[in-house]
């Protein structure tokens, strides 16, 4: 099981690992199965890892998700071995499972020594620690479909193996080098890179409302919630979405939101981005408020220009200062939010999109999902998958 951000990282280095596991246990003890650790709801969001898995015919039905998959009703009935990779510190409402953790694989400095076997290594990607492994088992293990998914995996963590990036490390570069001598028809770097960085900021096949959580922060005082979204298409374009201020009226309404800035950015070919923003409230003197702050903001400025707008709850803007991120222009939205009177909270990071509330915490969205499976179901779901396999035809 991989991180709560579940990322492309998290994602392939649960499944490349769960399956080397499952091809190299003999005779087979258990049922390797890699857990996606987020609702299976949120798995459009993901849309490098939907285009990877996509791309080399992995049906999102043969996934399992954190909210199908009850692991503390495995664990109490003894019958759960769990390897963390791409993190190896727990969430507190995970500790129940601390104890069921056997192996650990991650690429992050080390918070806290795990009790079990582990490998925690400064690498630009977990999934070069997956490669490792996979490398030092048996031979003829490694297909070319777990090779396609670690190779892209690397390439798009590390920048495209790019030094300048500050990213990359030796072993990342030795284990590409080892999947393609491998494999010599994996995709070029070029290729794999660039589709993946298009598929990680292609929206165009979310709802409104997907779009809006894809990439979410919030900021609140006292008596009300701001709502930061980036979008990653130009801001004509997401204006002229079909029922939009329908959308966003009810998106603020479901979450209790008070207004949503909405910050776009978008690339040419050479990379530029090019930023607008648009402010959307219900509330006449918070839009107000909120468009005076960012107008006449100094650090940074934003060097806004209003643009025409559809309707009057929604105030449109260039944003002539291409550098002015969301992460600079957060702390100009807090003072908007403390010009009202009120003591200003901490944003709640919910990006990369929305970490998921764990499904052992109370009330959590996970617990009203889809029912978790028994240990039973699980068994018979990871049988039923395997004998739906096509057969080898090296075999």
């Amino acid at each position: 099981m991989g991180n709560e951000a579940c990322d492309l990282d998290s994602a392939v280095s649960a499944l490349a690992l769960a399956y080397f596991l499952a091809k190299t246990s003999s005779p087979p003890k258990a049922a390797f199965i890699p857990v996606l650790n987020i609702p299976r709801s949120d798995f459009a969001l993901r849309t490098e890892t939907t285009f990877l898995l996509r791309e080399q015919g992995i049906a999102e039905t043969s996934l399992i998700f954190r909210d199908e998959i009850d692991l503390a009703r495995l664990h109490r009935a003894g019958l759960l071995s769990l390897t963390l990779v791409d993190h190896h510190v727990l969430p507190s409402a995970d500790a129940a499972l601390e104890e069921a953790v056997v192996d650990v694989l991650d690429h992050r400095p080390l918070e806290r020594v795990p009790s079990c076997q582990f490998t925690v290594e400064l690498v630009g990607s977990c999934a070069t620690l997956v490669t490792e492994r996979i490398a030092q088992g048996p031979p003829g293990v490694l297909d070319r479909t777990t090779a396609a998914l670690l190779h892209g995996t690397i390439l798009l963590d590390s920048v495209n193996l790019s030094p300048a990036a500050g990213k990359v490390t030796p072993r990342d570069v030795a284990c590409i080098s080892l999947l393609e001598s491998r494999f010599p028809d994996l995709p070029a770097h070029n290729a794999i890179y660039e589709a993946l960085q298009a598929a990680k900021f292609d929206v165009s096949e979310l709802t409104t409302e997907q779009m809006l959580r894809k990439d979410l922060k919030t900021l609140s005082n006292d008596e009300l919630v701001l709502a930061v979204s980036g979008i990653y298409i130009n801001l004509e374009t997401f204006l002229h979405r079909p029922n939009l201020l329908q959308d966003l009226e009810a998106f603020c309404q479901a979450r209790g939101y008070a207004g949503l800035v909405a910050m776009t950015v978008s690339f040419n070919e050479r990379y530029e981005p090019t930023r607008q923003l648009a402010v959307y409230s219900q509330r006449e003197a918070l839009r107000s408020t909120v468009c005076q702050v960012l107008e006449e903001a100094t650090a940074p400025s934003l060097h806004l220009q209003p643009l025409p707008s559809p309707w009057s709850c929604v105030s449109a803007y260039a944003q002539g200062n291409a550098l002015a991120s969301r992460k600079k222009v957060l702390p100009v939205l807090r003072a908007a939010l403390g010009g009202l009177g009120a003591t200003v909270g901490l944003e709640e990071d919910t990006a990369p999109p929305p970490t998921p509330m764990n499904s052992l915490v109370d009330e959590s969205p996970l617990a009203q999902a889809v029912p978790p499976l028994c240990p039973q179901a699980v068994l018979e779901r990871v049988s039923r998958m395997a004998a739906e396999q096509p057969p080898d035809p090296d075999k």
